[in-house]
């Protein structure tokens, strides 16, 4: 049978699919539209089987902030190639499923893959854009952060690192709040303050330390004395609120905030593309 143009731009409208696919869709379902839409969706969930067990390492990480700074969300949508990741329409799907997963308090894929997204789940939608891209797409990461000061967000350029940070108190001055989110994407700090540090990780560097001392010829009781000059120094370049302001390094990060008048840092989170 004819299929019209019109028909074709229909079913590209409603599923995003590519203008052949659409014609071969209404083709094989004999101008319904509604089995043409299924049509589509069952591609997608073939190719999906297909690739389930290629690795997916490039995306991108994207963020959504509420307008009061309260809450946040960041999320990571993996692909198989940088390619893809640059797409504008994979693009704006990371964006729409980090909105949802911020509308509904969602934490993780599973749940993510639930909710509904213009009349359809955002899993059917994930299989229709499998479908149309031709790789393996899945969500792997949902950072949610809820505070009653204010959060920050930074994307690094490339958006594969993003930050979130959580403010003791508003900021009168957000750019100060941008400093500090960049410095812990260059800085990459594992705690914001020393006594957040896991125990199991000051002992490996106490212990790494000693050891050096030891091997340099320091008596054993001596070394263990000038094993916590150095984890000093680890708390300076692994503690945010210790590290150097990277844009001046005579300041720590904890000063800079001072000599602003901003509140403190409560917390943070850094995503890193591929990362656990």
């Amino acid at each position: 049978m004819s299929i019209s143009a019109a028909d074709v731009k229909k079913l590209r409208d409603l599923t995003g699919a590519g203008m052949m696919d659409c014609k071969k869709a209404l083709t094989e379902a004999n101008g319904d539209m509604d089995e043409a839409v299924e049509y589509l969706r069952k591609k997608g969930q073939k190719v999906s089987d297909q690739r389930a067990d290629r690795e997916a390492k490039q995306g991108v990480i994207v963020t959504h902030i509420g307008e009061n700074g309260k809450k946040a969300v960041a999320l990571e949508l993996n692909c198989e190639t940088d390619f893809v990741a640059r797409n504008e329409e994979f693009q704006e799907n990371a964006a729409v499923f980090a909105k949802l997963a911020f509308d509904h308090n969602v934490t993780d894929s599973a749940a993510l893959r639930e909710l509904e997204y213009d009349g359809n789940s955002v899993s059917k939608q994930l299989e229709t854009l499998i479908g149309k891209i031709g790789e393996k797409i899945d969500v792997s990461k949902i950072s949610l952060m809820e505070t009653t000061g204010q959060i920050i967000s930074y994307i690094h350029p490339g958006s594969q690192l993003a930050v979130l940070v959580d403010f003791d108190g508003e900021l009168s001055d957000e750019e100060v709040g941008k400093d500090v989110a960049m410095q812990i994407a260059a800085m990459s700090p594992i705690a914001t303050r020393r006594d957040e540090v896991d125990s199991s990780t000051l002992d490996k560097e106490r212990e790494i330390a000693k050891e050096q001392l030891i091997n340099e010829g320091k008596p054993e009781h001596i070394a263990e004395k000038a094993a916590e000059g150095k984890l000093r120094r680890f708390f300076e370049e692994r503690v945010l609120l210790e590290q150097k302001f990277v844009k001046d390094g005579s300041i720590s990060v904890a000063e800079y905030l001072k000599q602003k008048n901003a509140p403190t840092v409560r917390t943070f989170q850094r995503l890193q593309l591929g990362e656990n």
